[in-house]
């Protein structure tokens, strides 16, 4: 087991860093009004994923629960792939929350950097929608501490 973990890890940090260009990707060709919509939808799935028992399994069935990891940034990588712009909001959405959840705390080195990046990018939708409530930290509303 010694050898498949850091395998696994290796494997992991690729594939979300090819998840991650296509939604950054995706985030910085959005409209301005639909950033808006992205960075509330964001807040929202990152606070239901904080309060679920397993943050980083959001957004994967019960069965799944013994996996590698989750499925919630595969949902989320389809649909935000979607050619119907409030699903692909979405999906980028749930992506960004689970992500953000699975490299938080991850034991692994080589995950990292892909957490520094959704942290970018989670830092960009903040600057560009602040919320009404404009004294609150907004990661704070969504009850996830960096």
């Amino acid at each position: 087991m010694q050898l498949l973990s850091p395998a696994i890890a290796l494997f992991r940090a690729y594939q979300l860093e090819r998840q991650l260009r296509v939604i950054a990707n995706a985030i910085h060709t959005l409209p301005r009004r639909s950033l808006g919509q992205l960075s509330v939808l964001t807040l929202r799935e990152i606070g239901q994923a904080s309060r679920s028992e397993f943050p980083h399994l959001y957004g994967t069935s019960p069965e799944a629960r013994y996996l590698p990891w989750g499925q919630g940034t595969a949902a989320g990588y389809e649909r935000a792939r979607s050619d119907n712009p409030e699903v692909a909001l979405r999906g980028i959405a749930l992506w960004l929350a689970v992500a953000y959840h699975e490299t938080k705390h991850s034991p692994q080195d080589r995950l990292l950097p892909q957490h520094r990046q959704v942290l970018q990018l989670l830092q960009e939708l903040k600057r560009l929608h602040q919320p009404a409530d404009a004294g609150k930290n907004w990661m704070e509303q969504a009850g996830a501490t960096a």
